[in-house]
């Protein structure tokens, strides 16, 4: 009884002290000892609903909590959410601890396979992830690593990496390729009419007036990329400094524009067609244009298509491997906490048998809707018809 009024208590002050930020400390689930707060449910849901293509479509998902994506992506969440409770829980009890080096050296490790420093800062920025943030999640990766070698050896052996490579020769072929440098001149029109329009300087700015700055705009744009193109044909060693300086592909601007090696495929067809009509170690003739706008296109080096051979990709077919080994070894060991935990569900909103009915009537009234819409259609076509 005395139990029941203390939840009756902490309840009502938790509707209370909403506006306080309480309620997001309200524990939702219990993972044997260690609660998972509405907070932390919360947190996780907006980083993965809140990004990626669902946000570049303009889907609000918070903003139906019965519809069936929102539930979906309410259901990854709390088992990732409990998941995460259990692996914690049984690297505190295995002692296991990841220090500040521990982490340096695992930035060391991506900023060496990126190639700079200045790479590494430029994904960051264009995710949208902050510096901080990045190694928070490093350090996660890291413990589950440390792990995953308590498990068990995750050593991969030459004939277990040769298997695979004969297993799947297919992967290992590649086309033409060839490897490239450019400078971008950003120059794409409907871009350059938003921000002329944009400019308080054009205020109103409309119809022909508009269209001929944007036009102006762009043949500035041009202009520079000709003259960039003249100062490189008077002297190519200085491709890779013109890049760091104007290059408005920030992604390889860092690296002097190195594009790495591509095939035709991979490009739009405008650069690829320029790019393989080229011999190595030569400049475009003129200013490539796309729509992303002006390219000065450099190639270094060409690929005729082939077959890699074993001893190339070895060590990358080794890295795999070692990596579903850790996978496997972890989401064993997660099943296993998972039958031997105590689950209790604080609140039944977050309970799955709840949550799998609210999936299931979700995607009937989804279902109903459209059945419903395509009856209304077809009434339509017959009444036109008539």
């Amino acid at each position: 009884m005395r139990g029941k009024k203390l939840l009756a208590t902490l309840a009502v002050s938790a509707v209370l002290f909403a506006g306080c930020g309480l309620k997001s400390q309200e524990a939702i689930i219990k993972v044997n000892d260690k609660k998972i707060t509405q907070a932390q449910f919360d947190k996780m849901f907006d980083k993965q609903s809140g990004g990626g293509m669902l946000a570049a479509m303009g889907i609000d998902v918070k903003k139906d909590k019965n519809s069936f994506i929102y539930l979906l992506i309410k259901e990854r969440v709390i088992n990732e959410l409990i998941v995460k409770a259990l692996l914690d829980e049984e690297i505190a009890k295995r002692g296991i601890e990841v220090t500040n080096k521990d982490v340096d050296d695992a930035v060391k490790e991506i900023i060496d396979k990126l190639g700079s420093k200045e790479q590494l800062d430029t994904l960051l920025k264009q995710n949208g992830i902050t510096a901080s943030q990045f190694k928070k999640d490093l350090k996660e990766e890291v413990k589950m690593k440390k792990l995953a070698k308590e498990l068990g050896p995750t050593n991969i052996s030459d004939a277990d990496a040769k298997k695979f490579y004969n297993e799947n020769i297919n992967k290992f072929k590649h086309p033409d390729k060839v490897r490239a440098s450019h400078i971008l001149i950003s120059a794409n029109p409907q871009e350059i009419e938003e921000i002329v329009k944009s400019d308080a300087k054009n205020k109103g700015i409309a119809g022909e007036a508009l269209k001929a700055k944007v036009n102006e705009e762009m043949q500035a744009k041009e202009a520079k990329a000709n003259q960039l193109l003249a100062e490189i044909k008077k002297d190519p060693t200085q491709f890779a400094k013109l890049a760091k300086e104007n290059s408005d592909d920030t992604t390889t601007a860092v690296k002097g524009g190195d594009l790495g090696f591509f095939a035709s495929k991979e490009m739009v067809p405008e650069f690829s067609k320029a790019a393989f009509s080229m011999k190595p170690n030569t400049v475009s003739d003129k200013v490539v244009k796309t729509q992303y706008g002006y390219h000065i296109i450099y190639v270094t080096d060409r690929a005729a298509a082939g077959q890699d051979p074993f001893e190339k990709v070895k060590n990358d077919i080794k890295g795999y491997l070692e990596n579903q080994k850790q996978i496997e070894m972890i989401d064993n060991l997660t099943e296993s906490l998972k039958k031997n935990a105590k689950i209790e569900y604080l609140n039944p909103e977050y309970n799955p048998k709840t949550m799998k009915e609210d999936v299931q009537k979700s995607f009937q009234n989804s279902a109903e809707e459209a059945k419903k819409a395509k009856q209304a259609a077809e009434e339509r076509a017959k009444t036109k018809k008539k």
